[in-house]
C-alpha cells in the first residue's frame, strides 16, 4: 500500500506539487488537542484546541469548536469560541455564533450580526494606502521638475 511504502514521492502521497499549502487537517468533534499546532495548510477545528495555532494558510473554526490559545493565519473563519488573540494577515470572518475573547489584528474583517468580540480590534493598513502616498510624492516631484 502506498501510504506505508518507503517511496517518499509526491505521487505516493497523493499530492500535486508542493503539498504543504494545500493540505487539509481536521480536528473532529469530540477530539481535544493539547499543544501548539504549526501548519502551512488549511486547519478545520470541530473539536477543541488547547494551544496556539501558527502559520496556517486558513483556520476554520466550526460552531461547536473552540480554541484556547492564539491564532495566527492568513485567513480565519470563526463560528465557535476563541480564547486568545487572533492575527489574520488577510481576512477574518466572524459568523453570527462566533465569540473572540482577545485582541484582533487583521487587514480585512467581516462581522455577522450576533458575533461577539471581547477585546481590541486593530486594522492593518492596506498596501494601496502606501502606494497612494508614493504616487502623491511622485506627482510633486514631477511638478517640481517642470
Amino acid at each position: 500500500m502506498a501510504i506505508f511504502s518507503k517511496d517518499d514521492s509526491n505521487e505516493a502521497r497523493g499530492g500535486k506539487g508542493g503539498a504543504g499549502g494545500n493540505t487539509l487537517s481536521i480536528i473532529a468533534a469530540g477530539t481535544t488537542v493539547s499543544g501548539d499546532i504549526d501548519c502551512t495548510g488549511v486547519l478545520k477545528v470541530e473539536g477543541r484546541v488547547d494551544g496556539n495555532i501558527l502559520r496556517a494558510r486558513q483556520v476554520m473554526l466550526a460552531r461547536a469548536g473552540s480554541i484556547h490559545g492564539d491564532v495566527s493565519a492568513n485567513e480565519v473563519v470563526v463560528g465557535g469560541v476563541i480564547d486568545g488573540n487572533v492575527t489574520a494577515e488577510e481576512r477574518l470572518e466572524l459568523q453570527s455564533s462566533a465569540v473572540v475573547n482577545g485582541d484582533i489584528l487583521t487587514r480585512s474583517i467581516v462581522v455577522m450580526e450576533g458575533a461577539r468580540i471581547n477585546g481590541a480590534v486593530k486594522m492593518t493598513e492596506l498596501a494601496l494606502v502606501g502606494s497612494n502616498e508614493e504616487s502623491h510624492e511622485g506627482k510633486d516631484a514631477r511638478a517640481a521638475r517642470r
